[in-house]
């Protein structure tokens, strides 16, 4: 499984900015995927999950503000799933200011096996 990020950057408090995270070369339809992140000096947090029946779960520090959704096609030649996991950042505040990951996993949970490098989103 490969998870690359995309959308980080640096915002003034209030600002919006939306994280983008492909997922290609797994071949179940049935993974949860999810962003978390880490704040310098800080433990790993779970920000936000989607499962493959398309609920959703956020931490909540993040709920009313964020919102995580995901666009996923099937490549039935090939037998796998590609998919794009979004993460819409509203109203960001500083304490949003971590390094944020792209996970996926067969199930959805704190220590997922497939992780992105990673894109470094700066509230200031």
């Amino acid at each position: 499984v490969q998870l690359v990020e995309s959308g980080g950057g640096s915002v003034h408090p209030g600002a919006s900015l939306r994280l983008s995270c492909a997922a290609s070369g797994y071949t179940y339809s049935s993974y949860c995927m999810g962003w978390f992140r880490q704040a310098p000096g800080k433990e790993r947090e779970g920000v936000a999950a989607i499962d493959s029946d398309g609920s959703t779960s956020y931490a909540d520090a993040v709920k009313g503000r964020f919102t995580i959704s995901q666009d996923k096609t099937e490549d039935t030649a090939l037998l796998q799933m590609k998919a794009t996991l979004y993460l819409q950042m509203n109203n960001l505040k500083p304490e949003d200011t971590a390094v944020y990951y792209c996970a996926a996993d067969l199930a959805c949970d704190d220590d997922p096996n497939f992780w992105g490098q990673g894109t470094q989103v700066t509230v200031s």
